[in-house]
């Protein structure tokens, strides 16, 4: 699952692997703490639709549009430099949140801690691939998100534990203190992440500066999956959770528990073995089965409701968030897929970094599209378009060419 060992075998031993995926994995637990609350605190907070839970969603992913831009202002930063920045800024937006606000208060606040998880997400996955030993790439992303989903783990089971106990000491209108603790345990955990990722001198991984801005005609379908997988990855995150909540009654802690065994599970075995079979069978064999697979993952989670007794349906959807949960974890490949066409460190981090921007271009409009279906039509027309996503992306993979060399 997740220990020192394993990494040692996987990792070159001069890259600074030990400093990373601890303060990867401290910046798992505080993230994972965030997660568990967020979707109980908007709704319970500011009793939102899905309108609004859309266009919360449309300003939250906003900085991943922007992700290339930003990035290209700090192309002088190393990797190293930029996940101690993003840590940051998502740790001053979680004490923003402690202020009580007007729901547009809010909104800018939530904005604010996505620009820092997004600053986070391509230098993760390029310093994950960088600290590699050859052959082990795909490992050793499968490591790196075992490591979030451990702290993942960590941070529901700690938001349950707060919630179950206070919940019991508080009364009803009081509770929402209990929030502000879950807060407050998110920015001592981030301050930590910073601190032991930055107690070891940088490893010395970057070499020139990353290019500005980076788009090549070679990457034309690297984008284009990342276009399909942001539209797939829209539907599950934002919504997934909301249909729990609003259509489940599912409550704080019950959500807490649900995403503390989803992140076990993948940190268990989900994540590692992904990458084990990426590197064993090939990115594009990953990349179209991985969304043939979740075309049914999302007509059960969609239409449970309508098919089955409640009980019975709302096992079936937290079934299929687990399975969802580990499947996004296929991410992987298409990673791999981009290293492949890459040159050089600074121009995989470039590249990583175009692709979240790419996908976040039909994430943003997705999220408003979402949010209005949802309250239209309900959850199972909204998961059906997922699932339509899903397909349309396996067809497309099938246009990636086989492996070779490097690839295979």
């Amino acid at each position: 699952m997740f220990n020192l060992k394993s990494f040692a075998s996987v990792c070159r031993p001069d890259s600074g692997w030990a400093a990373f995926f601890t303060s990867i994995l401290v910046w798992g637990v505080g993230m994972g703490c965030f997660q568990a609350v967020f979707n109980n605190f908007i709704v319970e907070t500011y009793r939102i639709g899905g309108v609004d839970r859309g266009v919360l969603e449309f300003l939250r992913e906003t900085p991943g549009v922007c992700l290339i831009a930003i990035l290209a202002l700090l192309h002088r930063f190393s990797d190293w430099q930029i996940l101690r920045i993003g840590t940051l800024i998502s740790l001053l937006a979680a004490g923003l949140l402690l202020v009580p606000v007007p729901w547009m208060g809010a909104v800018v606040f939530i904005t604010i801690w996505a620009l820092g998880e997004h600053l986070v997400m391509p230098v993760r996955q390029s310093l994950a691939l960088s600290i590699a030993r050859e052959g082990k790439s795909g490992e050793s992303l499968g490591i790196v998100t075992s490591a979030i989903n451990a702290g993942t783990v960590a941070g529901s089971l700690i938001v349950a534990a707060v919630f179950f106990l206070g919940t019991r000491a508080l009364s009803a209108e009081h509770q929402h203190v209990l929030y502000d603790v879950v807060f407050c345990l998110v920015i001592a955990l981030l301050g930590a992440s910073v601190f032991l990722g930055g107690r070891v001198k940088e490893p010395g991984l970057q070499g020139k500066p990353r290019p500005s801005f980076y788009f090549r005609r070679k990457y034309a379908k690297f984008y284009a999956l990342e276009l399909f997988y942001g539209a797939r990855k829209q539907v599950f995150f934002t919504f997934g959770p909301f249909v729990l909540i609003k259509c489940y009654g599912m409550e704080t802690k019950e959500v807490a528990l649900l995403f503390g065994v989803s992140a076990f599970l993948t940190a268990l075995w989900g994540g590692r073995l992904i990458g084990r079979l990426t590197d064993r069978w090939g990115y594009r064999n990953v990349m179209i089965w991985d969304t043939v697979i979740l075309f049914f993952v999302c007509l059960l989670y969609g239409f449970a409701k309508d098919v089955f007794p409640p009980k019975v349906a709302l096992a079936v959807v937290c079934v299929n968030y687990i399975l969802d949960a580990i499947l996004s974890n296929a991410s992987i490949a298409t990673n791999l897929y981009a290293r492949t066409l890459s040159d050089s460190q600074e121009e995989l981090t470039a590249t990583l970094s175009s692709g979240i921007s790419v996908n976040h271009v039909i994430t943003v409009f997705y999220a408003l599209f979402g949010g209005w279906v949802f309250d239209r039509y309900g959850a199972g027309a909204l998961f059906a378009t997922a699932g339509v996503m899903a397909l349309l992306n396996s067809a497309f993979a099938l246009t990636v060419p086989k492996p070779s060399g490097k690839g295979a």
